[in-house]
């Protein structure tokens, strides 16, 4: 019983807290451009030039691709195959964005900002524009597009270099942590995040449709992106503003009382100039004079009688005979003669 009542005051605790109306944070920890960030940015930039430089010379690491993919690991372990393409699909954009941005979305609208869905926003364009430009510009092919045994395989066509699963790992499972509202969830989000974009890399090159050079140069794209993003958050915060202010605007426009409408007024018949003359003029009705007669015959002047001294007045045709012994209204009695006298 005591274990159930714990249970159930918990539970209360949580709805309760749900339940609550949200405010947006007074302070949010936005991270900022440090020295520490700077030396490690510039560091990732070193590695990744030094991959790109090592694949056009045909160095150690493009005969290091070569072997794995005579390796073929997926021949060697072919029981993991069915996990592993399920588990590749963590480092596919549509995906990965979608589930990412609704958890985002959710959070924006808890925390009534806009943060973190601007925030993904300008990862996701910045992934697409650097990772896309470097894919067209090199044109490497992949493994099961080689055409020389030993060679770099660069400016064919391709467009696997760097890999584009890895970097996308990095970035959308990177965000989360990048978005952590406490130091301890941000180092717990940032080591579950490397962890899932290591195995969707390796995983790429178990399945064969990346060399190993592509997954390094992968990690190297997303980590860029994702150390690079202090200094995009003023463009995020003006951002946020605007829209707020585009928002708050719509709202007034939409509370404003909605203006009387105005009375419609017929148009006026315009006579063209010069045709007045040559128009004939409308013929008017005639009057009839009785009509005109009969409407002042009530003003005549004449004697006024009421109405109890007319004489009825049989109309004519009537089956009713005249009878002399009646008197007009008003008459009395004894003026009536008697019968037969």
């Amino acid at each position: 019983m005591r274990t159930e009542r714990n249970l159930t005051r918990r539970l209360d605790r949580v709805f309760a807290r749900l339940d609550r109306e949200p405010e947006r944070p007074a302070h949010i920890d936005v991270p900022r451009m440090s020295r520490h960030r700077v030396v490690l940015f510039t560091a990732t930039l070193a590695f990744y030039l030094a991959i790109v430089w090592a694949v056009v010379i045909g160095s150690w690491l493009v005969r290091l691709d070569w072997q794995v993919m005579f390796f073929r690991p997926y021949q060697q372990w072919p029981e993991i195959h069915a996990f592993l393409d399920y588990y590749v699909v963590l480092g596919q954009r549509g995906p990965t964005a979608v589930m990412v941005a609704a958890w985002l979305g959710w959070r924006s609208w808890r925390q009534h900002t806009l943060r973190p869905l601007l925030t993904l926003a300008t990862s996701l364009l910045l992934l697409n524009v650097t990772v896309g430009a470097a894919k067209l510009g090199m044109g490497r092919l992949g493994p099961h597009y080689a055409t020389v045994i030993g060679s770099n395989e660069m400016g064919l066509g391709g467009d696997i270099f760097p890999s584009g699963h890895t970097a996308n790992a990095v970035v959308t499972w990177g965000i989360l942590a990048y978005l952590a509202s406490t130091p301890r969830a941000r180092r717990w989000l940032s080591a579950l995040s490397a962890l899932t974009s290591l195995g969707v890399g390796l995983t790429t090159v178990y399945l064969g449709t990346h060399w190993l050079s592509d997954v390094l140069l992968g990690w190297a794209a997303g980590l860029l992106i994702m150390l690079a993003l202090p200094w995009f958050e003023p463009l995020i915060a003006r951002t946020e503003t605007a829209l707020f202010d585009l928002r708050d605007r719509w709202r007034a426009r939409r509370s404003r009382p909605a203006a009387e409408p105005a009375v419609p007024v017929a148009p006026a018949l315009l006579t063209p100039r010069g045709t007045a003359a040559e128009q004939p003029a409308p013929a008017r009705e005639p009057v009839a004079t009785t009509r005109a007669s009969r409407g002042l015959a009530h003003l005549a002047p004449g004697p006024h009688t009421a109405r109890s001294e007319r004489s009825p007045v049989t109309p004519a045709g009537s089956r009713r005979p005249p009878h002399a012994d009646r008197l007009p209204r008003g008459t009395s009695p004894s003026a009536r003669p008697l019968a037969g006298g």
